[in-house]
């Protein structure tokens, strides 16, 4: 029976079981940062996509994040009745409310960069700015192959 000193160095965890590992850390650690700032990070990701494209109606958006309009009508109503998201009738189509964010939303949205900033130097920190680097574009590239959506989390399609 080989002993870890036998191991080679490709005897370890496969490169998915530490994503998954960091993953699930990493969306841990980012659960409890936004917390602190009364925020779940299926608000927060929704937050950033208003921002993203100001005035897109909520079924574009659910399509976007991949979640039931139902569930997503409940976050936008969540977010409204704090404040920070307000709907405002599509001029396209009267039927449809186009989301924005309002002036409290803009500064939740500025807060949440800091924290967001703050997280990935946590995660990241170990990591030289050149490593940041080519892991940042070896993620992108795997992403893509998998066709993840740009910045839209995955979890969305399990709310």
């Amino acid at each position: 029976m080989p002993t870890t000193t036998d191991r080679g160095p490709d005897s370890g965890p496969g490169s998915a079981f530490l994503l998954a590992q960091l993953g699930a850390y990493a969306a841990g650690r980012f659960a409890e940062r936004i917390a602190e700032i009364d925020l779940t990070p299926p608000q927060t990701g929704l937050l950033r996509a208003i921002a993203a494209q100001p005035g897109q109606s909520q079924q574009a958006l659910a399509t976007l994040l991949g979640t039931p309009p139902s569930r997503l009508v409940r976050l936008v109503d969540g977010l409204d009745e704090r404040g920070i998201v307000e709907r405002r009738r599509n001029p396209d189509d009267r039927r449809l409310h186009a989301l924005h964010l309002t002036e409290e939303g803009e500064k939740l949205l500025r807060r949440i960069g800091e924290v967001a900033r703050a997280h990935d130097e946590a995660i990241c920190g170990a990591l030289e700015p050149e490593e940041r680097r080519n892991l940042r574009a070896l993620l992108d590239k795997l992403a893509a192959e998998h066709g993840l959506t740009p910045g839209v989390h995955p979890g969305y399609r399990r709310l």
